[in-house]
């Protein structure tokens, strides 16, 4: 059934080299190689997996073209010595043999690194504040002498060479995302006045030197790509117009395609965006270049769902597609797509929980908030049960879903109870937000699944007596919000977080809102869009704790544009009929009128029928956040983990 998108599964060539698809992996640093970056055997089984769901093209992670100053991330692919050719070789087999191109990205961090160790090399002594300052470090790197350019220069040729060596059918060049290239392509990173500075031309030197280099060393034949920003997205940054005269000049010197992307990351929202940046956010710069361009142009950015995919590709915006998340959430996504069962695949929501928050920023391998099976290849495989068991699942949220879900596929007898009208739980507040609308996809994703494997889905409140006959439970009862023992909480003028979300048009004009949590600001900050008149006091030194960096910054973005007002430091007194009384050291205690009070104080789980079934001797679990309240990344995995061994 490819017919239902038949641009994304017509083959494509770039260069010489056909792709069967339009489909082809990002690169992305996964974590999951060895010290020395020689490539791991859980690597192995990652790339197996991404390469078996029917992706046209595998571009491997970056790989550090250098031993001296060019490795960015922590157990780094490196393809900086002939030592590294055998692992990447067996990299480059295992891809071609589950039916995809092997291809890989070549990469020189320049000032950008996420070791936690000074920056050594870059084109100018500008800092990267951001993330050295919390290890303490100045964060100035030296500046490269020309020599050393040149060096480095060499050392891209040499390891295009190696990547076509150990078989790889295409070299990606890195010349976006505030690494070395772009350190030298931005004014903001480049202050230099010799022949790499200065002029545009000047600034796109090092770039024309390595692709001359790269060509002569892997022949005229060998497919090369490069990937840019279109912009960086910095004040005084580099424009599309920068990046379309760079890349007509790579054309001229024998690129083959060129992947569009952007940002950097000061501004990785633009990079990696969250659910609350626009899907598809970097096509329009994909766009841009495809006029002014004759080789082929590869879309990236946001690009979720197969119908975005194709909407690109038919409207003329680009020639491939480059999905990074989305086979991660889904390694499937293109067998799926190309079978026309789009609504079984696993979506995206770009909460960057998963591959970002809890992982790459802490040193570990990634995984996905949706897909516990990521970084874990091999091991949490949904196999068939040894003994088929008639399992309840108590609760029709995420976690309820998801543990049903992965039950009935292991051949157990499954049933939810569930006892509001509709199913989602959380999810449905959720996603409430306009700007949080990635989360629908996934619920309507889940509820999907829970009607094609026909588990019957029982509307009513459980008690232990409708489980007798149950062999074993799964107690997804969720968690409620916090009561807090407050004078005036009981006010018909307060209400809960999800009792505001729910009920809207009950809303008056005039909130505050207490508790700057995720919840607490995310509803406020939706309330402010539409028209609220909007104060969020909060204890700790200031809102947001528990909100993904990435949703930080675009938060504290949409926030500027309102007049949401926050108030930390400050403790909720009283809540009169007028608003409410709060207290802080700098003020005392003081009024805020209001025509609504909402209390987003945090959440606990709800264990009373796991408890009463234990102590009866049930073969129980809890999951979701009946555990303990989380996010949905919590819900997935704690579920998922749990019936993939019941």
């Amino acid at each position: 059934m490819a017919n239902m998108f038949p641009h994304l599964f017509t083959p494509g060539k770039i260069g010489n080299l056909e792709i069967k698809n339009r489909i082809c992996k990002a690169p992305q640093s996964s974590g999951m190689n060895n010290k020395d970056g020689t490539v791991s055997e859980r690597a192995i089984r990652y790339y197996r997996d991404q390469a078996a769901g029917g992706t046209g093209m595998i571009i491997v992670e970056y790989a550090y073209v250098d031993d001296i100053g060019a490795k960015s991330a922590h157990c780094h692919l490196g393809i900086s010595n002939d030592e590294h050719i055998p692992g990447l070789a067996w990299l480059a087999e295992n891809i071609r043999e589950m039916g995809a191109v092997p291809a890989i990205q070549i990469e020189h961090c320049g000032r950008q690194k996420f070791l936690g160790t000074q920056p050594i090399k870059a084109p100018s002594a500008i800092p990267w504040p951001k993330l050295y300052a919390q290890h303490g470090l100045e964060a100035v790197p030296q500046e490269l002498t020309i020599p050393e350019i040149h060096e480095i220069v060499k050392c891209f040729g040499d390891a295009a060479l190696r990547a076509k060596i150990a078989g790889f059918e295409l070299v990606e060049i890195h010349g976006a995302h505030g690494y070395l290239l772009t350190n030298f392509f931005s004014p903001t990173t480049n202050h230099r006045t010799d022949m790499y500075g200065g002029t545009l031309e000047n600034r796109c030197r090092i770039y024309f030197e390595i692709i001359e280099d790269v060509r002569k060393k892997v022949g005229p034949d060998f497919p090369v790509t490069i990937r840019l920003s279109g912009t960086d997205y910095e004040p005084d940054g580099f424009s599309i117009e920068d990046t379309i005269y760079l890349a007509k000049g790579l054309e001229a010197r024998g690129i083959d395609a060129i992947d569009v992307s952007g940002g950097d990351h000061h501004t990785m929202i633009h990079q990696t965006s969250p659910m609350a940046i626009e899907v598809c956010h970097n096509v329009w710069a994909a766009e841009a270049l495809k006029k002014e361009l004759s080789i082929p142009i590869m879309a990236s950015g946001s690009i979720t769902l197969p119908e975005y995919a194709e909407d690109i590709l038919s409207s003329g915006k680009g020639d491939f597609v480059v999905l990074g998340r989305p086979l991660w959430a889904d390694p499937e996504w293109a067998k799926k797509a190309e079978e026309g069962r789009p609504e079984d695949i696993r979506p995206c929501i770009r909460c960057n929980e998963g591959c970002l928050e809890r992982t790459f920023y802490n040193y570990k391998a990634v995984t996905c908030a949706l897909n516990p099976v990521i970084s874990r290849e091999g091991e949490l495989k949904i196999h068939p049960a040894d003994t088929k068991k008639k399992v309840a699942v108590i609760g029709g949220g995420a976690a309820g879903m998801e543990a049903a879900r992965v039950a009935k596929l292991r051949g157990h007898d499954v049933t939810i109870f569930e006892a509001q009208k509709k199913m989602g739980g959380l999810l449905n507040e959720a996603a409430a937000p306009e700007f949080k609308s990635d989360i629908r996809h996934f619920q309507k994703y889940l509820e999907t699944q829970i009607q094609k494997l026909d588990i019957p889905v029982i509307h009513k409140m459980t008690t232990a007596a409708d489980l007798g006959d149950f062999d074993a439970v799964i107690s997804a009862t969720g968690s409620t919000p916090v009561k807090p023992k407050i004078p005036g909480a009981d006010k018909a003028i307060a209400m809960d977080a999800l009792e505001a979300i729910n009920n809207t048009n009950k809303v008056g004009k005039k909130v505050v809102v207490i508790g700057g949590g995720l919840v607490g600001t995310e509803t406020a900050l939706d309330l402010a869009e539409n028209g609220h008149s909007v104060t969020v006091v909060e204890m700790l030194p200031q809102i947001m704790n528990d909100v993904a960096a990435t949703d930080f910054m675009v938060y504290s973005e949409r926030i500027a544009k309102t007049d949401m007002k926050a108030l930390t430091n400050t403790r909720l007194e009283e809540v009169t009929d007028t608003g409410v009384l709060v207290s802080n050291k700098k003020q005392g205690t003081f009024a805020l009128d209001a025509d609504t009070v909402i209390l987003a104080l945090g959440f606990r789980s709800c264990q009373d029928l796991y408890q009463e079934l234990k102590a009866a001797g049930k073969e129980v679990y809890l999951v979701g956040d009946a555990v303990k309240p989380g996010k949905i990344m919590d819900a997935i995995h704690t579920a998922y983990r749990v019936s993939v061994k019941l």
